[in-house]
């Protein structure tokens, strides 16, 4: 049976919940999660999954995913998380029956990896040696021409007008075909922007405008960030990438090291962009990468001093708004929503406290170890908060010291201070030990950029994956569905077609459950109470899954 938990807003049931839910509820001392970090082979063809409950009528459609499948090519084993090449999964909705598929996506990477039977291309936490067989001096010139970008695209899929792409966070993205899971091309966002890379979470407007944000080379030989827009659909059928432009450009606060970005926040009329202090060195990655040989976690640092910078700019037209909001210094990778309410942006986000790069805690020997050695790795690592922050935009008749934030409904604070900056202080939504609540998800057709009230999420046990968790923003009440020894991915929403309520729907994750005689499945919860609704079983292995989509 599964674990269906809520919690009401009572002391008793609340204490109860907590309880439950971050006092390692379920403990896994077998290990089987380490199955999820090994390799799988693709398919030749579907296959029937077995198909308990009843499927909802409404999904015609597939469930898509992106993640890593090869974690060793050859007697070369990739060392990070980030690292295996791209698998790109697929299960089928048809009359209530489930099909499942999946193909390796062919980029440079993987092609080139598979023919040479060894890594060829240097991931986020593995370098690529240059070829043994080359003599001395093409080895040092393959050193000192530094290391090609790799285009392995293990973290998400999207549509652009009315193709879909395969992404990771460099500057390439890989057309794919969602039917057939076949390769189309590979397109280099270079050629028409100026960024050196793209985050894997763009927000795609109701007619199909795709916004995004990566660094660039700014003003004055300085970094920057700039936001994308790709516009939708064309007439003439030409390819929209094609029509890309720069929206509104953010400053760094380092000239020669622009934070990691993963993702940002739009609401309505705005931007956020949430600079942290983990800092990619440009410096080393330009020089010492190319002559010594790293990979790309050796070129991230911390600036323990700066803290937390937040960003806005206008949407329409783009203008960067230039006041200076600040907070703590925090790690973070995923916006929930943003949205603008009585003069003020309302941002809420996953978190993770203080300035310590969280990939650190991510190398596949970590997450492969025994129970016991993951909980001590992960008991030193930033902990994990669901946190709202509210950012004021009418600031200048406001005296210093005073909490400029009069929404009735949240704690958080934003006080200016004597040399103008205003300092943001939060209101934590969620949290536990050791326990995040990560991949967040909502109901984003109806309430992106839009005030809500439910936010779904992966929860992951010490940087494990085996919960699914509810959260009401306004109440702090947790729904959770858990089962031992199995793995979920993160769940995505689907809206029931004639739903009214915000939380009208079902949720859809992949899960692991190594020690069963099937050992994955497709599971659909009710997004009310994450009760089941209906499971598709496979009788294969899948790996762990990053990010996907509901194709309709």
């Amino acid at each position: 049976m599964c674990n269906a938990t809520h919690s009401s807003y009572n002391l008793i049931s609340t204490f109860f919940f907590v309880t439950l839910l971050f006092d390692n509820r379920f403990e896994h001392p077998a290990g089987s999660y380490k199955k999820i970090f090994e390799t799988c082979e693709e398919l030749a063809e579907p296959l029937p999954a077995t198909v308990t409950g009843r499927i909802p009528s409404f999904l015609k459609g597939s469930l898509l995913r992106l993640g890593p499948g090869l974690f060793e090519v050859g007697d070369e084993p990739f060392y990070h998380l980030f690292d295996g090449q791209a698998l790109m999964h697929k299960f089928d909705f048809k009359n209530g029956q489930v099909t499942y598929y999946r193909k390796f996506v062919r980029t440079d990477a993987y092609v080139r990896a598979i023919t040479e039977k060894r890594v060829v291309i240097t991931e986020f936490g593995t370098f690529a040696y240059p070829d043994p067989c080359k003599n001395i001096f093409s080895r040092f010139f393959s050193y000192f021409k530094g290391v090609e970008v790799t285009d392995n695209c293990l973290v998400n899929v999207y549509p652009i007008g009315e193709d879909f792409y395969a992404v990771t966070e460099t500057n390439y993205i890989t057309k794919v075909n969602t039917d057939t899971l076949e390769t189309l091309k590979k397109v280099d966002m270079c050629n028409f922007v100026n960024i050196n890379g793209i985050t894997a979470h763009p927000h795609i407007e109701q007619d199909g405008t795709v916004y995004n944000i990566g660094n660039c080379m700014g003003k004055g030989a300085t970094l920057a960030y700039n936001i994308v827009r790709i516009p939708p659909t064309q007439k003439d059928k030409s390819d929209p990438i094609e029509k890309s432009k720069v929206v509104v450009q953010f400053p760094s606060a380092e000239r020669f090291k622009p934070s990691y970005v993963h993702s940002f926040g739009m609401s309505v009329n705005y931007f956020v962009f949430v600079e942290t202090p983990v800092k990619i060195n440009l410096l080393k990655f330009l020089s010492a990468w190319s002559i010594r040989g790293s990979n790309y976690m050796d070129c991230f640092e911390s600036n323990e001093s700066q803290g937390t910078i937040f960003h806005v700019a206008r949407k329409d037209p783009g203008e960067y708004i230039d006041l200076k909001f600040k907070g703590a210094p925090i790690g973070m990778f995923h916006h929930i929503n943003t949205y603008e309410d009585q003069g003020f942006i309302v941002v809420d986000l996953c978190s993770w406290k203080g300035f310590e790069f969280v990939y650190n805690y991510l190398w596949l020997a970590n997450l492969r170890a025994n129970w016991e050695e993951v909980k001590k790795a992960a008991m030193m690592a930033p902990q994990p908060e669901v946190r709202r922050y509210v950012i004021p935009l009418d600031v200048h008749k406001e005296e210093q010291g005073k909490n400029l934030v009069s929404l009735p409904y949240t704690t958080a604070t934003a006080v200016m201070h004597a040399d103008g900056m205003i300092w943001l202080e939060p209101e934590v939504l969620f949290s536990g030990p050791r326990q995040a609540f990560e991949f967040p998800q909502i109901n984003y057709h109806r309430y992106g950029g839009k005030n809500y009230t439910y936010a779904y999420g992966l929860g992951l046990n010490h940087f494990i994956p085996d919960r699914i968790c509810k959260l009401n923003v306004r109440t702090k009440e947790t729904w959770v569905w858990q089962e031992p020894e199995s793995y979920p991915s993160e769940p995505l929403f689907v809206q029931t077609p004639d739903g009214i309520d915000e939380d009208d729907g079902v949720l859809l994750t992949i899960v692991a459950a190594p020690g069963s005689q099937r050992p994955a499945y497709m599971l659909i919860l009710n997004a009310k109470d994450l009760s089941e609704i209906a499971r598709a079983e496979v009788e294969c292995s899948i790996p762990v899954t990053f990010h996907g989509m509901y194709k309709q």
